[in-house]
């Protein structure tokens, strides 16, 4: 049973053996994701469309759930800076992006790589089977293009809904809070509170944090922990990164190594997100095994309890009034979790349009096909895990503010532009380098030259935020040596100068700007010659 191009190795992890006794051997599977698309087929998926849960809880999983690249989740209220965070990360414009101060937070943006440029209509993107979001057609229609790439339209479908149908595929989930006017609508706590068994996957950043001073900030952050701790109901205290996540000048300096050290934090959690995927995939059908247990638990009492032929409708009634006294029961008699339960109250709203008399009742086979996948076949894929795991490299979220370097004194970099002076003969940094040499050489140069340590000292005067002196560092340490000469330096002060006016930074840099003395030389019959 061998096909043209298989090795043997790779015909054996699809064969199933069978002992004596009639029992499987375990299956073994090529990688995680057809692992867990095979067991959730073949094991879970029986017992989901059995006690409906994908009427009361979330669609039912397709294959783009389990191969699709890992999800960001960004959340925040109007004006918190999204859009401008997004920008950030990625280091440019995308489409129908726009930046206001007005409320626009009543809608979803789905923010992908593709081969070109452009605005998905929701319409469209929820029917692409190359997309995970086909399900979502369940919750209603998304028919506005709308200004942005995405879904639209905020009132022609469930808000909440969606928001724990993403909740339960993203990577990451981050609440987005402005330091400079915190406050936490009801709004807000209840979308929150709508991401309930997922506070693993949580992270807050406190944006807009150089708008106000120290003592502000240290209130600031005392009262959104406060918040968030009657909003979010876990004994792990959630993580939260300070800092200002544009590229414009600190307003307020003084905490610029806190902020430095907050954003390094936040991009290293964001670059692990990869490494990660196959175990949140992992971990995420475990959570939805047990809530699939609870739901036929619920549904086979619900069926057992209802009367054969006369007074279903307020046997119904009462069995919807009393549902606690029916979670406590079935809490007691399986041994489970009160944290494995559904909300009680959207519980009773989705059973007031059931038919009881048509649950079905208990079917132990299919309980003990996710039983089994829980204890064993779970822990089989956990050594698959750990083997992608270590495959992946360390980082690989690669570009935008990523793509910084760790050997300059700044880390990552950012931006795009910069074309002054790009049809002149002269040097366009060489106007104002006098006035750079001035500061250059009060800055003790050994053999001509300035290290990093040093250069920084200076350059953190112009207020900039690290992710674009990094980019300026990167540029300007043209040899690649990790110091800067006069002319570098003189350099790096031109970029810096081209930031504060509004300009953006080149990706590269442009002919024009090298440094004379480091225009290319090519060796021609053994003698060097300036590349003109």
């Amino acid at each position: 049973l061998k096909q043209p191009g298989l090795t043997a190795r790779h015909c054996a992890v699809n064969v199933t053996m069978f002992r004596k006794n009639g029992k499987k051997d375990p299956e073994l599977f090529q990688n995680v994701s057809e692992g867990l698309r095979r067991l959730y087929r073949t094991k879970l998926f029986p017992l989901e469309d059995t006690y409906r849960f994908h009427d009361f809880h979330s669609p039912a999983l397709e294959d783009a759930d389990f191969d699709n690249k890992p999800m960001v989740l960004l959340v925040g209220q109007y004006s918190t800076g999204k859009t401008t965070f997004i920008r950030h990360l990625m280091e440019q414009d995308f489409p129908g992006m726009r930046i206001g101060p007005e409320p626009t937070t009543d809608s979803f943006i789905a923010v992908m790589h593709g081969e070109q440029e452009g605005v998905i209509p929701g319409n469209a993107l929820v029917v692409d089977p190359k997309k995970p979001f086909r399900k979502l057609n369940a919750f209603g229609n998304f028919p506005r293009l709308g200004r942005e790439v995405g879904l639209e339209e905020r009132d022609s479908y469930d808000f909440a809904a969606v928001l724990e149908w993403f909740a339960e595929r993203v990577d990451r989930i981050i609440l987005l809070f402005d330091a400079h006017k915190l406050d936490i609508s009801d709004e807000f706590s209840e979308v929150i509170r709508a991401l309930k068994n997922h506070e693993d996957k949580m992270r807050v950043v406190l944006n807009k944090a150089d708008q106000i001073s120290t003592q502000q900030l240290m209130r600031v952050y005392g009262a959104l922990m406060w918040s968030l701790g009657k909003i979010i109901n876990t004994p792990e205290v959630v993580r939260v990164y300070i800092g200002s996540f544009w590229a414009q000048p600190l307003l307020v300096p003084d905490n610029r190594k806190l902020f430095e050290a907050e954003e390094q934090d936040l991009f290293l959690d964001i670059q692990s997100l990869p490494r990660n995927a196959a175990l949140r995939k992992l971990n995420d059908l475990i959570k939805r095994a047990r809530l699939a247990k609870v739901q036929a638990y619920i549904i086979s009492s619900l069926k057992k309890e209802m009367p054969s032929v006369f007074g279903k409708d307020s046997k119904k009634k009462e069995l919807i009034s009393n549902l606690g006294e029916i979670y406590l029961k079935i809490e007691k008699e399986h041994q489970i979790s009160p944290g494995d339960f559904p909300n009680i109250n959207k519980m009773q709203e989705l059973l007031n349009g059931q038919d009881f008399s048509k649950f079905p009742a208990l079917k132990p086979k299919l309980l003990e096909a996710v039983e089994d996948m829980l204890a064993n076949d779970i822990a089989r894929l956990m050594a698959l895990v750990r083997q992608e795991e270590a495959a992946m490299p360390s980082q690989s979220v690669k570009g935008g503010a990523f793509e910084g370097t760790m050997s300059g004194p700044f880390g990552h970099g950012y931006g795009e532009g910069a074309s002054e002076g790009i049809d002149e003969l002269e040097w366009v940094v060489g106007r104002d380098k006098p006035t750079y040499d001035e500061i250059f050489y009060t800055l003790s140069p050994i053999n001509g030259k300035v290290s990093g340590a040093s250069a920084k000292k200076e350059m953190v005067k112009s207020k900039l935020p690290n992710t674009v002196l990094g980019k300026i560092w990167k540029l300007a340490d043209v040899d690649k040596d990790g110091f800067l000469d006069d002319e570098e330096f003189a350099l790096a002060n031109h970029l810096i100068k081209v930031k504060l006016e509004g300009h953006e930074l080149p990706a590269a840099l442009p002919d024009h700007l090298v440094p004379p003395s480091k225009r290319g030389v090519v060796l021609e019959r053994g003698v060097v010659l300036e590349a003109q």
